[in-house]
Formats: C-alpha cells, sequence, structure tokens
C-alpha cells in the first residue's frame, strides 16, 4: 500500500513545482514581471555571447595551429606573402599579412616594382610598429563583446536584489494597510519578490563561469600574438636588415 502512494508523490512533484512557478508569477507586482523579463533578455544575450565568443576562439586557435606549421616549413619569410594565400578568422595570419605588406612596401620603395634584398634600420622599426598595431587590433577583436559577461556578471544580482527589496517593501506596506499580518496574506507577495533574486543569480552565476573562461583563452591567445610578432620581427631583421 505504501509503495504506489510513493510513486504518486514522485510523479506529482514536476507538476507541483511548474504550478508553483507559475503561481509566483501570477503573484509578482507589475516591476517585478519587468525585472524578471529584463534579466531574461539578458541572459539571452550572456549565453549567446558566450557560445559566439567560445566558437571564434576555438576557430583562431585551430587556425593559428595550421597556419603556423606552414609559417614555420616555409624556405622564405614572404613566400606566403607572395602566394596571396587568405585565412580569414586567423590572428596570426592577420599579423603577419600586415607586417609583410609592410616590408614589401618599404622594399620596394618609392617606384614600387622591384623589391630590394635589404630595408634600413628605420623602415624596419616601421615595420615593428605595424606589427605591434596589428597585434593591438586583433586583440580587442578577441575581446568585444566581453563586457557585455561582466555586465552581466556585476549587475544581475542587483538588478534581482532591487526586484527582491521593491516587493519585500510592497507587500509589508499592503499588509499594513489591511492591518492583517498573516502568513496567508504575507507569503504570496515575500515569494513573488524572491523570485527575482533567484532570476538574477541564474544570470549572472552561468556568465561569471563563462567570462572567466573566456578571458582565460583570450590571455592565452593574446600571448601567443606577442609571441609571433616578436618571431617574426626577429626573422624579418635576420633576412631584410641591412648590416651597417
Amino acid at each position: 500500500m505504501k509503495e504506489p502512494l510513493f510513486f504518486a508523490a514522485a510523479v506529482a512533484r514536476p507538476l507541483s513545482t511548474e504550478w508553483e512557478l507559475v503561481y509566483i508569477w501570477s503573484q509578482a507586482r507589475p516591476e517585478g514581471k519587468v525585472i524578471i523579463i529584463c534579466l531574461f533578455l539578458f541572459s539571452i544575450m550572456a549565453w549567446s555571447v558566450m557560445i559566439s565568443k567560445a566558437l571564434q576562439m576555438r576557430r583562431a586557435r585551430k587556425l593559428n595551429q595550421y597556419f603556423l606549421s606552414a609559417f614555420r616549413s616555409q624556405k622564405r619569410l614572404l613566400e606566403l606573402f607572395d602566394r596571396r594565400v587568405e585565412a580569414e578568422g586567423c590572428p596570426l595570419f592577420v599579423v603577419y599579412q600586415a607586417g609583410c605588406a609592410e616590408l614589401d612596401a618599404r622594399l620596394r620603395g618609392a617606384d614600387g616594382e622591384t623589391r630590394r634584398r635589404h630595408v634600413s634600420l628605420k623602415g624596419m622599426e616601421h615595420v615593428k610598429r605595424v606589427l605591434e598595431n596589428a597585434v593591438a587590433q586583433e586583440a580587442l577583436k578577441l575581446e568585444s563583446g566581453l563586457i557585455l559577461l561582466a555586465i552581466a556578471v556585476s549587475g544581475a544580482p542587483f538588478l534581482g536584489l532591487l526586484g527582491t527589496v521593491w516587493g519585500v517593501m510592497s507587500t509589508f506596506a499592503g499588509v499594513a494597510q489591511q492591518g492583517t499580518a498573516t502568513l496567508t496574506a504575507m507569503a504570496p507577495g515575500v515569494a513573488a519578490a524572491l523570485i527575482t533574486t533567484v532570476a538574477g543569480l541564474l544570470v549572472a552565476i552561468p556568465s561569471m563561469f563563462g567570462y572567466n573562461w573566456l578571458l582565460h583563452h583570450l590571455r592565452v591567445l593574446t600571448v601567443e600574438l606577442d609571441n609571433f610578432a616578436q618571431e617574426l620581427a626577429s626573422k624579418m631583421e635576420t633576412e631584410f636588415l641591412a648590416e651597417d
């Protein structure tokens, strides 16, 4: 006799939970519903940023590996540049392309026809600055969008707390006006007020983990860009810098 009752209670539990959320939503005040809707939109924004940035960084890592293999296997530094190879979405290739374009312009000079064998020290300094600028631009591209996650992490809990405080304040004000401080009169309003804090945490917690994960991989990619720029500049000096 006990087993059917136990299974019946287990089956009925999800239905009661679903009804509980619907009931709390129906008891929420208009300002609480507005805050929950805003938090829902924050959640969609945060998840879209996390997914898109994760795919972008994954693609960048794979393309960087393929490009480094091709770059280190070439015999001449400008071999890939002369072949007009394209690698869209590869940060290292963008840095290589920018540096080689500037180096090629310095080697060809004003006539732009024949390429000289060497470049002056002043010209090489200009090439290095172009490499540094390309590294900075690629780092900014990889970092774009992370500010939205930072806003979700820091702002969502406070927005939820605002809804909770506002809802509790309205509940106690209504109880004071009615003159009856019973649990039945207070519980629906307090529960509806607390749901905004829960919604804020549900937005902030995944955003926090996603932001830290993306920030770690961003730092790794930035270090790879810096190291590659230094390696490229060193090879350019070895192959093309004129000896005094």
